[in-house]
């Protein structure tokens, strides 16, 4: 097995252990930290190609999701048909990641180019997960856009910051190892 191979099974581990130890908290709190499932999907289609990972990462969020409202106490509020969306988000945030994986070199200018694909494809999601959950949860029949507009614009910073708290970390550490692996060659 090789050095890439071995690195690639510590990434996905890394990432199927992170969305498992806070997908029960989504914005997180003083004693929890906010969800990674919008990074994890992120930096999964950025780091490993695999279509394969997007299918599992998806059974294991809703794997996750089943065991926390059915043992943990969690409210199934947002169980209704607009939860089948949350595939189509979480596929708009690993295409993005693909996305950024084929145009990705090492440099500065590079970072500023996944912190915008980044911005862009959270908001891709924030939009498809809130405007599928107004549209077909059922909960908000007798709501206008507007009202339920205003009503979830106080949800878009914790969803798009509890993201970011995942992605500058990560950001950091692939900057970092990419640095010292080109120390290496180079020397």
């Amino acid at each position: 097995m090789n050095t890439i191979h071995i690195k690639k099974i510590a990434i996905l581990a890394t990432l199927i252990a992170l969305m498992a130890a806070t997908r029960m908290h989504h914005f997180g709190s003083a004693l929890h930290l906010p969800d990674a499932s919008l990074a994890v999907f992120l930096l999964a289609g950025f780091l490993i190609s695999s279509p394969l990972l997007l299918g599992a990462l998806i059974l294991e969020a809703g794997a996750l999701d089943y065991v926390a409202i059915s043992y943990l106490g969690v409210d199934d509020f947002c169980v209704t048909p607009a939860y089948w969306f949350l595939i189509p988000t979480y596929a708009a945030l690993w295409f993005a990641g693909r996305y950024y994986a084929r145009i990705h070199n090492n440099s500065l200018r590079s970072l500023a180019v996944f912190a915008g694909v980044a911005f862009a494809a959270l908001n891709v999601a924030f939009i498809l997960s809130n405007g599928s959950f107004y549209l077909f949860s059922g909960r908000y029949a007798d709501m206008g856009v507007a009202q339920y507009a205003a009503q979830i614009a106080q949800y878009y910073l914790p969803y798009v910051s509890g993201a970011v708290v995942y992605l500058i970390p990560a950001a950091i550490l692939y900057a970092l190892s990419t640095r010292h692996t080109n120390t290496q060659t180079a020397s």
